[in-house]
């Protein structure tokens, strides 16, 4: 499964406390991961998200957050929250759509059809790609 980017610059930096220049340099320049807009908005993301810390000044990784959401699991619930709220959505109803694709395409993995649903809906389904194991 692919490391999440937090993962890989905690790696990468053999620490897990950052300033934000050095986790947009480490995330854009030098893994090449991402633009440096999109680590800035990557940061206030897992910030809310709970992956990230910010303590005087400093970012701090919480790994242990960080793996959780790396399971399996926690993937297709994210893909139909991050569905339900770009359409304003139930996660019911996210639910009820991606179960209609599954008439449609048979018996494939629930996360890929919800992959599938999130990009026929017009959603941008780009943070979720490399963690896709397909």
């Amino acid at each position: 499964m692919a490391m999440h980017p937090l993962e890989e610059a905690v790696r990468v930096k053999g620490s897990t406390e950052f300033t934000r220049s050095e986790l947009v340099g480490i995330l854009s320049f030098r893994l090449r991961r991402f633009s440096v807009g999109e680590v800035k908005r990557l940061i206030e993301e897992w910030l809310s998200e709970g992956l990230l810390e910010e303590r005087e000044g400093k970012l701090y990784v919480n790994l242990e957050a960080v793996e959780e959401r790396e399971s399996p699991e926690n993937l297709l619930g994210e893909m139909v929250v991050h569905i339900a709220r770009t359409l304003g959505w139930t996660e019911l109803e996210v639910m009820e759509g991606i179960k209609k694709l599954r008439e449609r395409y048979g018996d494939i993995d629930e996360r890929i059809l919800a992959y599938l649903f999130g990009l026929e809906m017009g959603v941008d389904m780009s943070r979720f790609k490399d963690r896709l194991e397909v």
